[in-house]
């Protein structure tokens, strides 16, 4: 029989075809990206390569074996195209293309913006058939980029997103709406479309809308300081901020100032007792006044710096009555002023005059606090008390003008009536209706010396309130450890250094032979070492310290930075005074003075409550944390989830309109606050952390 000969060449043949058949096609994507232009294959050192499904391609390689001038310029990492006459101006990072020709300035921006991989500029190859006018075409299967320089191209956006409102070089004057089609673009993922308006010169600039909504209208109210030729864009984000799509143009920015006032007509008759006024600006204000000019008697006054959204009300007097003349002053952020047209109106209001602090029927045990509601000026103000039964008059209380806190005593006790009698700058006496009220008159003895839960550290006064004449008033001090108590002579009282601890005090004295005795009044006196706020950092550190922090978190919120750290240097004064525990001197790092518990627990500072008339200090917990960067994140926090703060955040990433809406919203107790925050923003340029690009 004939031996078998076994052969491994023809078995290895098989397993490799075996092999190669089943190879996965994605490994021939690690092939090198060719360039061919005009049929001649161009070596390039990096590579092309693909990125987001996009083929890069080096710039500067193609561009000058097609004879274009590429100048690369370090400081601002732009790149500068010149090919017959079209100009090219790309910046790294940023997916915003500048093209210039004979004619004409348009903006284009690419899906994948310009980047540097060693050392060299990398581009998406629609960006090269844009910028170099030439045809290219990318051969997946060859993983082959074609230029073919005797093809020419027509620049081409990247999106079927278009700016649909507002047109390329159109002037705008005032307020704007905005409003983008997105075509049939796949904008899978997206999350936001911000509306931004950048430099012509920089490419940088601020956000002038915002929204979730890609399709709906924005309005977008323009500042003075946006003058100028500038270039508005549409751009769509993910929930993550990355760039999908969008659009951009030029525009100039050359605003007619319109300042209206509203709520008055032209030749208007005023009889109301107050009349509710708005300004209607056409441009973004820092803050407005109203101005109010009597012309007949030369009367004039001008509000405080107000909310240009807020509204005013304006309470005409008998002196105002005639002619009456009225306009809004818009300012911008230079506290430049912007003057709107007069208001020519005529006042015929009715005198006059109304007791208040009482009601009809009221049963008076306690003080109240009588004033006289008018509308005319007065030299002088009496509040007339009249027996019910007798018809007796009194003057309780005699001046130029002003309330009186009346307390009436056992004396006074029975059926009354009372009324307010003023005398005009004429001299002429004008009188109130009467309001009938009951009277008790019940002895009454109220302590003022502290108050419940204060926290007494050093002397204090030894007063009471009453509604009798005293005689023999002693205040008793009780150690609510101990039980023991003492009697305090003199008219104040310095504690011990020993005497710390929880203590009441409670006053008597005696009225017709009859003690009358306040409440024991809970308190703590501390004698020990008392810690005070402290600095977070040196103060000429603490700008660029919270500006860090505030940059920060407005690339992953949206907020103002500039705001944020307004308002951290408004809380602190210069990151000087962060609250301490005030009895361990643990620091809060609390940099805007919530209250309440936090990660590292709370510090015991102090707040002003009042108490039988008094104002005094009592401890409260604020909010402490590890350190500052918890407070930033927490701060944020409470302004980006209540409920109360949600007009806030549809204007938060504008410093101006943000710092109003924090006011309308009840942040701070402060009238001027929002004024003050526009302030440091202004003083220390601090909207420059707020300048974005794309």
């Amino acid at each position: 029989m004939k031996k078998k000969i076994f052969n491994w060449k023809v078995v290895i043949l098989i397993l490799m075809i075996a092999t190669l058949a089943n190879i996965n096609p994605n490994v021939y994507a690690q092939s090198p990206i060719k360039l061919m232009i005009d049929g001649k294959e161009i070596k390039a050192e990096p590579e092309a390569f693909i990125k987001n499904d996009r083929t890069l391609v080096p710039l500067r390689v193609i561009a000058e074996e097609l004879d274009a001038v590429v100048t690369w310029d370090n400081d601002s990492r732009t790149v500068h195209i010149s090919k017959d006459d079209m100009q090219v101006e790309l910046a790294i990072d940023s997916h915003l293309i500048e093209y210039v020709n004979d004619t004409e300035k348009t903006y284009k921006l690419s899906d994948v913006a310009p980047l540097i991989k060693d050392d060299r500029t990398f581009v998406p190859i629609r960006l090269v058939s844009n910028a170099l006018g030439v045809g290219i075409e990318w051969n997946g299967e060859r993983r082959t980029v074609v230029i073919d320089s005797s093809e020419k191209s027509e620049i081409e956006s990247f999106f079927d997103v278009n700016i649909s409102s507002v047109k390329s070089g159109q002037v705008i004057s005032g307020t704007t709406s905005l409003k983008t089609d997105v075509g049939s673009s796949s904008l899978s993922g997206s999350a936001e479309i911000k509306y931004l308006l950048l430099d012509a010169d920089t490419k940088k600039g601020f956000i002038v809308a915002r929204g979730s909504e890609l399709s709906s209208s924005y309005q977008w109210i323009p500042s003075m300081e946006d003058e100028g030729d500038k270039i508005l864009v549409a751009a769509i984000y993910d929930k993550n901020g990355n760039f999908l799509a969008g659009d951009a143009i030029n525009v100039n920015v050359n605003i007619s100032p319109k300042i209206e006032l509203t709520g008055l007509d032209e030749g208007e008759l005023v009889t109301a007792d107050s009349v509710p006024l708005n300004a209607e600006l056409n441009f973004s204000a820092a803050y407005v006044q109203y101005e109010i000019i009597n012309p007949d008697t030369g009367a004039y006054y001008i509000s405080p710096q107000l909310d240009p959204l807020g509204g005013f009300t304006m309470i005409p007097v008998m002196e105002d009555n005639g002619n009456m003349s009225l306009r809004v002053i818009a300012y911008d952020m230079d506290k430049t002023p912007y003057y709107g047209d007069y208001v020519n109106v005529k006042v015929d209001v009715d005198r006059y005059l109304y007791l208040g602090g009482v009601t009809a029927g009221q049963s008076i045990d306690g003080s109240v606090t009588l004033r006289a509601s008018r509308n005319f000026n007065v030299s002088e103000t009496e509040y007339i008390l009249v027996d019910s039964v007798t018809g007796e008059e009194s003057v309780l209380y005699k001046a130029g003008y002003g309330n009186y806190t009346w307390f009436p005593g056992p004396e006074m006790a029975g059926a009354k009536a009372l009324y307010v009698r003023v005398k005009d700058t004429a001299g002429n006496v004008y009188e109130s209706g009467k309001i009938n009220v009951n009277v008790t008159g019940t002895p009454k003895l109220f302590l003022q010396s502290v108050g419940p839960g204060q926290v007494v550290t050093d002397t204090f006064n030894l007063n009471v309130k009453s509604n009798v004449t005293l005689n023999d008033i002693k205040y008793t001090l009780t150690n609510l450890k101990t039980g023991v108590s003492k009697v305090l002579s003199g008219q104040s009282y310095t504690p011990g250094v020993t005497e710390s601890g929880l203590w009441s005090l409670r006053a008597e004295a005696v009225y017709n032979g009859t003690v009358l005795k306040t409440e024991d009044v809970k308190f703590t006196i501390y004698t020990e070492k008392i810690y005070t706020a402290l600095p977070i950092v040196a103060k000429d550190q603490f700008l660029d310290f919270a500006s860090d922090l505030a940059v920060e978190t407005k690339n992953n919120t949206g907020m103002s930075a500039a705001l944020q750290t307004a308002q951290a240097i408004l809380e602190t004064g210069w990151g000087q005074s962060v609250p301490v525990d005030k009895y361990t001197g643990q620091l809060s790092n609390n940099l805007f003075g919530v209250k309440g518990t936090a990660s590292a627990g709370s510090v015991t500072s102090n707040t002003w409550e009042e108490y039988n008339g008094v104002s005094f200090r009592v401890d409260a917990e604020f909010r402490a944390y590890n350190d500052v960067r918890e407070s930033w994140n927490d701060h944020n926090e409470l302004l980006l989830t209540k409920e109360r703060y949600a007009p806030f955040r549809a204007v938060m990433f504008d410093s101006t309109e943000g710092a109003w809406a924090l006011r309308r919203c009840g942040y701070a107790t402060d009238s001027s606050y929002a004024i003050k925050l526009i302030d440091i923003i202004n003083r220390y340029d601090l909207k420059e952390l707020d300048k974005v690009g794309i």
